[in-house]
């Protein structure tokens, strides 16, 4: 992904953050993406984090439509819920080309928002639930931290059950 689409992701939450009248933190820090390792370096526990997974949702032969799914950093997606969750035969990662085009964030930055119309915004309740939800800011070495209830102001997430605990064979 070229650098300035980066930026442009960057700039266009900012944006919507201020012009939503969100209170949030700038962090900087090494850069990183690893969801466990970028938690260490802000200094919180991984359940406050918003981890961001881009899925693929074929809900028939014809029909597929993406899912940005966001969970606490400590636990995973659980595939057969949104599954459910959309009436589909199949949920599955997307390709990272994909999942880059409409996350329009390289992995490691994708937020927790959609600028997309093609990706569907689904988060747990435990993330809008948070006090404070730290996520990577479309950078590596950036982040930000906002409360869970100004996250779901601003980025108007559908909010469902998806999380599940995380297994050590399965981090997703």
């Amino acid at each position: 992904m070229p650098d300035h689409a980066r930026h442009d992701t960057y700039d266009h939450l900012i944006s919507l953050l201020d012009s939503c009248h969100v209170d949030y933190r700038l962090l900087d820090h090494a850069p990183e993406g690893a969801t466990e390792a970028v938690c260490a370096l802000r200094g919180h526990p991984a359940s406050e984090a918003a981890k961001c997974i881009v899925l693929r949702v074929k809900v028939d032969r014809r029909t597929t439509r993406h899912v940005l799914a966001v969970v606490p950093g400590d636990r995973r997606v659980d595939l057969d819920a949104v599954r459910t969750l959309f009436a589909a035969r199949y949920v599955g990662f997307n390709d990272p080309a994909t999942a880059e085009r409409l996350a329009r964030a390289v992995p490691g930055t994708v937020l927790p928002f959609s600028f997309d119309p093609e990706l569907e915004l689904v988060a747990d309740p435990d993330v809008v639930a948070q006090p404070r939800l730290y996520f990577n800011a479309a950078r590596l070495d950036r982040s930000l931290l906002i409360s869970g209830a100004d996250y779901a102001r601003s980025a108007q997430p559908r909010v469902e059950r998806i999380a599940a605990p995380a297994t050590a064979s399965a981090q997703t």
